[in-house]
C-alpha cells in the first residue's frame, strides 16, 4: 500500500480539517457521499466510518500539543476493487515502539488501531512522507 492515491486515474477526494473533534463528522459525511457513488453495503460503510473516526481521532488527540493549532488531511481513493483512506497530520509524530506496545497491550491508546485493523483489509502506519507528523492509511476491498 505504499502507492500515493493520486498516482493514477482513480477518483481522489481530499479534505483538510482543523485538528478538532467537532470536524471529524465532516470526514464521515464525505466518506458516506463517496460510498454512495458505488452503492456499497451498509456494513462496509459502517466499518469504514468506524475506522475513519478512529484514525482521525488519533490525529486530533495525539498529534498536537495542547493549545497548538493543527490540521488533519484526509484523502479518499475509490478504485475498482477497493477504497483507500489516508489520514495525515504534521504534528509531533510518534515513536513506533510505543505504538507497538500499545497495540500489544490493547490499552486505551491501542484500541483505535486494533479496531481499524479488525475492520479493514490493509493498514499502514508511519511518518508523514511530507515531513513531520504521521500517516495512517487503510484499505477495504470491494467484492
Amino acid at each position: 500500500m505504499d502507492r500515493d492515491p493520486r498516482e493514477n486515474g482513480d477518483g481522489v477526494v481530499a479534505l483538510t480539517i482543523p485538528a478538532r473533534a467537532e470536524y471529524i463528522a465532516l470526514c464521515r459525511l464525505a466518506l458516506t457521499g463517496i460510498a454512495r457513488t458505488r452503492a456499497l453495503q451498509e456494513d462496509v460503510v459502517a466499518d469504514l466510518k468506524l475506522a475513519l473516526t478512529e484514525a482521525c481521532s488519533n490525529s486530533v488527540r495525539h498529534a498536537y500539543e495542547e493549545g497548538r493549532d493543527g490540521i488533519v488531511e484526509v484523502s479518499y481513493r475509490l478504485a475498482e476493487d477497493r477504497i483507500v483512506v489516508e489520514v495525515t497530520d504534521d504534528g509531533a509524530g510518534f515513536d513506533p515502539a510505543v505504538l507497538e506496545r500499545a497495540q500489544q497491550e490493547l490499552d486505551e491508546g491501542g484500541l483505535g488501531i486494533a479496531i481499524i485493523r479488525a475492520v479493514t483489509d490493509e493498514l499502514d502506519i508511519g511518518p508523514n512522507p511530507n515531513g513531520g507528523g504521521s500517516r495512517l492509511r487503510f484499505a477495504k476491498y470491494l467484492n
